[in-house]
């Protein structure tokens, strides 16, 4: 029997820009970023500028335009058919598989530096951690929706807002106090040279970090006014988390030389620096466990969000009978359970990879190129059901009419397939083994997951569309 939520609405305009944020935020990030030093500030707003705000901007549209639950789905659906609409959303949730184990990898190196900084470079460890945290996130998040929720909204306040201005003040306070930085400010680490590819190979890093904005348009029949809220929401989101990474990369850069940056020990290595300058080591611990908090937060925010949108094409038949039912709580328990085996697999790439942050680096990589994929799909289907859906009633719209949709929709292209391509050079910070090992994991695991959606798609059956879930 399909799941039908309850008619009271939950979600007010703070509680979806702190889920928004959840889906965008973690602390993890900062590293990659930190890497460029002050050139991080031109990076991020380009990548703000050419990505975040047309994907900002194109999914208020699209969301207070067609805000039942389904999201992508249902976008691209509309725009370009039932086929490539479930391609969208399986790319959307497909990433995941990738990302899920190089955030909670990131949880595992925090947790390290509590217990045994070299535990960092124990892969076994590395593992158990993954395995045991995206386990348990998983059942946790079969209990139901409001549950889920505010562990999210819980987690980005006390695990990345409040560490992140932490960290940002730490170091404020470290420039003032005149203590020596690792970073110089002039005009060629301002701009770095974009002759030289390396220097703009960390960029996907940024794309990834600031994809997740039309994730929450899911959850569309649970937020009170969506047609009002959607849009401020993402507004409100996407100003905090930009202001946070900003600040917080610097922080980073100011007291790790770049080449001792750890992409997933970063954060800690500077908190621990700036504890012992101010003698208040002992934050260590409490700090630490706020930031494992927010970075499963954010994780428990992607585990349902994409399951709930793949999910929603079971109405179309789409899916077969097994992955249609829900249980009690109207949770997709047997899409859960498939994911995490999925995931299972995909975290014994730390076993191969010479080091945590070469392994971590590889799957944010594939991760973000499987994402950018559904992006292209996002920003086109705008553009065509401005044309194909005219009369859509949408309570925001991009202004300047169609030159505005053109605009803003070009630009978010163009960008997701510059940072697409961009992907596949292997980075010179960090080993990642042999340069066509690297690149033939990406290509042959992008073909693999593209793959996958068409021949589901292509082999399903009629009976799938009619069957109904037993009470």
């Amino acid at each position: 029997m399909e799941y039908t939520p309850g008619k009271k609405r939950f979600m007010n305009v703070f509680l979806l820009a702190l889920l928004n944020l959840s889906v965008m935020s973690s602390l993890r990030n900062l590293p990659i970023v930190a890497e460029y030093g002050y050139g991080s500030l031109f990076f991020y707003f380009l990548v703000a500028l050419v990505f975040l705000f047309p994907a900002a901007l194109i999914s208020a549209e699209l969301a207070t335009g067609w805000n039942e639950t389904g999201g992508i789905y249902i976008w691209v659906r509309e725009a370009f058919g039932p086929m490539w609409g479930f391609f969208a959303v399986w790319m959307q949730w497909i990433h995941n598989v990738t990302w899920f184990p190089a955030i909670l990898a990131f949880s595992a190196a925090t947790l390290a530096y509590i217990i045994n900084p070299e535990l960092v470079n124990n892969k076994f460890y590395m593992i158990s951690c993954i395995l045991i945290g995206f386990w348990g996130m998983t059942l946790y998040n079969s209990l139901g929706l409001k549950f889920s929720t505010w562990f999210s909204v819980l987690g980005v306040i006390s695990g990345t807002i409040l560490p992140g201005f932490l960290i940002i003040g730490l170091g404020i306070a470290w420039l003032i106090n005149g203590h020596p930085i690792q970073i110089h400010l002039s005009l060629d680490t301002l701009i770095p040279p974009m002759n030289d590819i390396q220097n703009v190979v960390f960029l996907t890093g940024l794309f990834l970090a600031f994809g997740g904005l039309e994730v929450s348009a899911v959850h569309a029949k649970e937020v009170q006014n969506p047609q009002r809220n959607f849009p401020r929401a993402i507004l409100m989101a996407a100003i905090l988390w930009f202001v946070v990474y900003t600040m917080g990369a610097l922080a980073i850069a100011y007291v790790i030389p770049h080449e001792q940056i750890s992409l997933v020990g970063g954060v800690m290595e500077a908190f621990r620096i700036f504890f012992v300058k101010n003698n208040v080591e002992f934050l260590m611990i409490p700090i630490a466990l706020m930031i494992v908090y927010g970075a499963i937060g954010e994780l428990n925010a992607w585990i349902i969000g994409p399951i709930r949108a793949l999910h929603a094409t079971s109405k179309h038949g789409d899916l077969p009978p097994i992955f249609q039912r829900v249980n009690r709580h109207g949770m997709p328990m047997n899409l859960l359970i498939f994911q995490g085996c999925i995931v299972t697999v995909a975290s014994f790439v730390f076993l191969f990879m010479p080091s945590a942050s070469s392994a971590f680096w590889i799957l944010s990589a594939m991760s973000v190129q499987i994402y950018l994929v559904m992006y292209v799909l996002m920003f086109l289907s705008a553009i065509k059901l401005r044309y194909s859906h005219p009369h859509v009633k949408r309570p925001y719209r991009i202004p300047y009419h169609m030159k505005g949709i053109w605009f803003v929709g070009s630009l978010g292209v163009i960008s997701s397939v510059f940072a697409f391509f961009i992907s596949f050079v292997p980075p010179s910070q960090f080993p990642v083994g042999s340069s066509v090992f690297y690149e033939c994991f990406l290509i042959i695991g992008i073909g693999l997951m593209s793959l996958i959606p068409f021949l589901i798609y292509l082999f399903r059956k009629q009976s799938w569309h009619t069957y109904k879930d037993k009470p």
